[in-house]
């Protein structure tokens, strides 16, 4: 589905959609150096809020310091563009992409000549894994392409260039008719999707792989945590295996986009029922009556606007 809005924050100022350029060689298109981030602005009846708005900046502005890239952008003024952004699109709920990139400077892998830049981008943006996955789940596979090594691309980065591996995983599970992929790391335990964190239900408990395994620390990943604690359900960082996934009683995927999605069947070994399972659906329901204030907020993730 196209996308678009109005305006787009670009280094301090708002211009038109179609106006929003850099020039061809930028630094970011040759070598992938940039950070960014994806938020989402839920609307609550009459209001709207940002979901975990200074989660999301902070891990932005630690990303661009593991690749040395200097942001001039305190981390309250990129609070307030992201806000600004939403507010000057007329937005109510959306999806919002900011990104700190390296521009047009000289052309080379050294990238410290060249220009660090900002853009803010919000767009109206339907369920990442389809309508339907949020009850019916999704078909996964196990991906041929791992997930770097540690110490060859730093995992806790979310940086541009990291996400070449990602598009090879997906595009391998779309064209062997999968929705998504699951990527191991380098010693063959399960590491996580193209785009999101992954948990395991077993006898009762949920696993999901700590960030050793080559996966990145997920803000919808450390909020199953706050809710299944508030929940009384118990939450494992752990090694999975493989094979774990096939034998799993529920499987979920998260991220800002995919916000919490069941699995109902790894390389096309149906998971438990292939049903959502009880769990996950649990975890659902607190999870989408917080983020539509049903319930409140008692951890502070909602930032209204």
């Amino acid at each position: 589905m196209a996308f678009k809005a109005d305006k787009i924050w670009f280094d301090g100022k708002f211009v038109n959609w179609d106006d929003a350029k850099i020039h061809v060689l930028s630094h970011v298109i040759h070598y992938g150096t940039g950070a960014f981030e994806g938020l989402r602005l839920y609307r609550l009846g009459s209001k709207s809020a940002i979901f975990r708005l200074e989660s999301h900046t902070k891990r932005l502005l630690e990303t661009c310091k593991i690749y040395r890239i200097d942001v001039k952008y305190t981390a309250e003024e990129i609070n307030e563009a992201i806000i600004e952004t939403v507010r000057v699109n007329k937005l109510t709920q959306a999806y919002i992409r900011p990104l700190i990139f390296r521009g047009f400077g000289e052309l080379g892998v050294n990238p410290f000549k060249c220009p660090v830049q900002m853009i803010i981008a919000a767009w109206d943006w339907g369920k990442y894994l389809g309508a339907d996955a949020i009850e019916k789940g999704v078909s996964v596979c196990i991906s041929s392409w791992n997930r770097a090594a540690q110490n060859t691309f730093p995992s806790l980065a979310k940086a541009c260039g990291n996400y070449l591996n990602s598009q090879l995983i997906k595009i391998e599970a779309l064209q062997n008719g999968y929705d998504e992929g699951i990527a191991l790391d380098v010693n063959g335990y399960v590491a996580e999707g193209s785009g999101e964190n992954i948990f395991m239900v077993r006898n009762g408990s949920v696993y999901t792989p700590p960030s050793s395994a080559s996966n990145l620390p997920g803000i919808t990943r450390h909020t199953i945590f706050n809710i299944a604690q508030e929940l009384g359900i118990n939450v494992k960082q752990h090694l999975i295996p493989r094979e774990a996934l096939y034998i799993a009683d529920e499987i979920f995927m998260t991220g800002t986009a995919a916000e919490i999605t069941p699995v109902t069947a790894v390389d096309k070994i149906t998971v438990n029922t292939g049903k959502r399972g009880p769990i996950t659906e649990k975890i659902q329901n607190y999870f989408f009556s917080l983020i539509s204030g049903e319930i409140k907020d008692k951890f502070g993730f909602l930032h209204y606007i």
